[in-house]
């Protein structure tokens, strides 16, 4: 299926819809969906300083992972994603350069975190394959599965957040960790300005391009969507003290 139509549908539907009625997300379960990415809830809350996003499946939340390609070209990615109304300059990416997401992946073929040693085995350079934290941008493209792509980006000369791993993709490794246990993925990361922001909880797939051309990281398709129609429903609310 086609992750969206357009952006533009997106930011219009969370208009409309991400400020009133319930601030969480609630779905059905879907038999049809994998249970390590049938969402059936997601929240977010905020103290003003750290934001806190998390969601809920049916089974064994990161249970489930890509295999390997052998290489970069061509490997894919599996994501817990959370599309956000923030505006990409929140995190240090372009203003109003497409639709900032928070994405905890996993992809064995590559290392994408270039500063943090996530495996904990001294090498920072071989890490990828177990979940770790990125914020994107998304924007639209016809040329991808799901109708959208990870920014292409020329790095030294697009705005880039400090801890970019320097891919040409707008891309962050902010290093913060994902709790993830039983059926719940949760991760909390520093950023102003998140309370009452429409957002939405998606389990999605991505493919790195076979010939490494751009679109270069593309979203190929969803295991679902919490809201079914990426309306951004949820808001993100002031925790309570």
């Amino acid at each position: 299926m086609r992750f969206i139509s357009t952006i533009a549908a997106a930011a219009a539907l969370s208009l409309s819809s991400g400020s009133g009625g319930a601030h969480e997300i609630a779905a059905e379960p879907d038999p049809a969906v994998p249970p390590a990415f049938d969402i059936v809830h997601a929240a977010a809350t905020t103290d003003g300083r750290l934001a806190t996003f998390s969601m809920e499946v049916t089974g064994t939340a990161g249970s489930q992972k890509p295999e390997s390609a052998g290489e970069l070209q061509g490997s894919r990615v599996d994501a817990y994603v959370w599309p956000t109304k923030l505006d990409p300059s929140a995190v240090g990416f372009a203003e109003g350069s497409g639709m900032l997401a928070l994405a905890i992946t996993a992809h064995p073929d590559f290392d994408d975190t270039p500063l943090f040693d996530e495996n904990g085995d001294g090498d920072p350079g071989n890490d990828g394959a177990g979940w770790h934290s990125h914020w994107v941008v998304l924007v639209e493209d016809a040329a991808c599965g799901g109708g959208l792509k990870v920014r292409d980006v020329s790095p030294g000369q697009d705005l880039l957040p400090a801890t970019a791993p320097g891919l040409p993709i707008a891309l962050d490794s902010p290093g913060m960790s994902p709790l993830i246990k039983g059926a719940a993925v949760r991760i909390t990361v520093p950023v102003k300005g998140a309370e009452n922001i429409s957002f939405d909880a998606v389990a999605a797939s991505l493919q790195v391009h076979r010939q490494g051309q751009a679109p270069l990281l593309c979203v190929t398709g969803t295991y679902k969507v919490a809201s079914g129609n990426l309306s951004l429903p949820g808001v993100v609310t002031k925790k309570s003290p």
